[in-house]
């Protein structure tokens, strides 16, 4: 956005900021989610890389088609645990996931 147009929303009252800073999240929450997002891109990447639809994955961990879109998107539904057993189920060893850190 260029800086005249930014001046003049600001002028109107619009607050610009991260958003870290409208969620109020924490460092440690920011780190939680970082980390979600790359466990979750990694997910998808794995998939991929076995030649697997979501279907195909879904079936193999017992859910739905749906559900292995919103672990590979990192959803705020999907629990952690959940991301990193898809990754287990499809072959990730342990310490390549610690290593994503």
């Amino acid at each position: 956005m260029d800086t005249g147009k930014r001046k003049r929303l600001e002028a109107k009252g619009w607050k610009f900021g991260t958003a870290s800073e409208l969620l109020a999240l924490t460092p440690e929450d920011e780190a939680y989610i970082e980390m979600k997002l790359a466990i979750a891109d990694a997910l998808e990447k794995k998939r991929r890389q076995r030649h697997l639809t979501q279907k195909q994955l879904a079936e193999v961990l017992k859910t739905s088609q749906p559900r292995v879109a919103m672990m590979e998107h990192g959803d705020s539904s999907v629990t952690l645990d959940l991301i990193v057993r898809g990754l287990l189920a499809l072959g990730a060893k342990p310490k390549k996931l610690a290593a994503l850190f």
